[in-house]
């Protein structure tokens, strides 16, 4: 017994163990270099020598996959999380990814999984988190946004050596209840279109429905980012949904910020696009370089009608006063289109599926559509897919063109007669 108790020195980064004074069994193992250049020589310390020996063998083999974690004080979820929102993840993303994060995270991930050492989450925790999440009233599409953003976080985590390998990755995602993608007909559009016509701004419509872009990247959109000569516009930044704190010194008894008389707002009013995908020049249809042209017309004419009550912002798309609209009165515009109309109801964001539907019945390659409506992976085109696929060659041949045609607009309500 007094030679085990001796502990019998290694070579340089050998492991070892022996039986130390106190009885128990301690094996020491070097798993790589600290930042100031020393051997990262970790301890285990179990009660026999068969227990030791396997935690020694299991830290060699996590050496040797390179998934030991960093040497320090273990993170739990809740503190690596917090840190990951707080200091990380603005960095890399805009505002309006970081305000999703931020909800993810402060509302579903740290109430539920906070508590976990980071490094002992395992893909049962997560799965069972999920589960209580929809028993709770949460939606297939909220819980499928925690598991994103979730899953982003301790990438970064495993990137950094904190963790070795991403649990979330393992586990089951759930179900998203995917939105079904519902374009608008070629008729429905000529719809909106003529309806939109008997409006200020109307060309508004026509860049969503034509281009696809997003509804902050329309608000957003200055006369500079617009060459009408080239026929191209450049979306270069995105207007956000305002996000606001109590101002109020004392409580005012509101639960929202939103609604405190001294509320102040804590995220800019717009931001450049972050994203290669966001950023991106959109060509312009003929016929729509003809409509922006005598939009910027007809919005001189109102600005100096407006004179000393107009703000001058170069937006393309301004209220009466040169300001932009809110997210909230452009929403309530399209809503009262489609009921002008006679179109069925939808959401904004489906003036933005049309655009993409449009441009893969054409043909266009799927590369040049990610182009155009910013999307940074295939998986948003392959959900189109099946519409695609059903449209034949004559009907595409309709489509093209037919849009701005204004013999089809006038017959766009007789049942689609008009089409040729």
């Amino acid at each position: 017994m007094a030679e085990e108790q001796k502990r019998t020195r290694q070579p340089n980064g050998r492991s070892s163990i022996y039986q130390g004074k106190d009885g128990k069994w301690h094996g020491r193992v070097t798993v790589g270099i600290r930042d100031d250049g020393a051997p990262d020589r970790r301890h285990v310390e179990r009660k026999t020598r068969a227990e030791v020996t396997a935690a020694v063998r299991e830290l060699e083999k996590q050496r040797d996959a390179k998934t030991v974690r960093k040497p320090g004080k273990a993170w739990t979820v809740k503190t690596w999380l917090t840190h990951w929102i707080e200091n990380v993840a603005p960095l890399a993303v805009n505002d309006n990814t970081m305000v999703g994060y931020r909800v993810a995270v402060r509302r579903h991930l740290i109430p539920g999984l906070g508590a976990h050492r980071l490094d002992r989450l395992k893909p049962e925790h997560i799965e069972v988190f999920y589960a209580n999440m929809q028993a709770n009233g949460s939606k297939p599409g909220t819980a499928h946004q925690v598991h994103r953003t979730f899953r982003t976080a301790l990438n970064e985590a495993v990137r950094r050596g904190h963790l070795g390998k991403n649990p979330v990755r393992l586990a089951k995602a759930p179900k998203t209840g995917e939105y079904e993608v519902e374009p608008y007909s070629v008729q429905e559009v000529q719809r909106l279109l003529k309806a939109a016509g008997q409006h200020r701004n109307s060309a508004r419509w026509a860049v969503a429905l034509a281009l696809g872009l997003r509804q902050g990247e329309v608000l957003g959109l200055k006369w500079e980012d617009v060459d009408l000569e080239g026929g191209f516009l450049v979306v270069r930044r995105s207007r956000h949904r305002p996000q606001y704190a109590h101002g109020c010194a004392e409580p005012c008894g509101r639960k929202a910020a939103g609604y405190c008389p001294q509320r102040r707002r804590t995220n800019p009013e717009s931001s450049t696009t972050k994203s290669r995908a966001g950023r991106r020049a959109v060509g312009l249809p003929e016929q729509l370089v003809d409509l922006l042209g005598a939009h910027l017309t007809a919005q001189g004419a109102e600005r100096r009608a407006a004179g000393k009550r107009w703000e001058e912002n170069s937006l393309v798309f301004p209220d009466e006063h040169g300001r932009s609209p809110s997210h909230r009165r452009d929403w309530a515009a399209w809503k009262s289109l489609l009921a002008e109309a006679k179109v069925r109801d939808g959401r904004l964001h489906d003036a933005r599926h049309t655009a993409a539907t449009v441009l893969l019945i054409l043909g266009v390659p799927e590369r040049a559509v990610m182009g155009l409506m910013g999307w940074s992976t295939t998986a948003m085109a392959a959900r189109y897919q099946h519409m695609v696929d059903a449209v034949r060659t004559d009907i595409a041949r309709q489509v093209d063109g037919l849009i701005w045609k204004s013999d089809v607009l006038r017959s766009a309500d007789d049942g689609g007669k008009g089409l040729p």
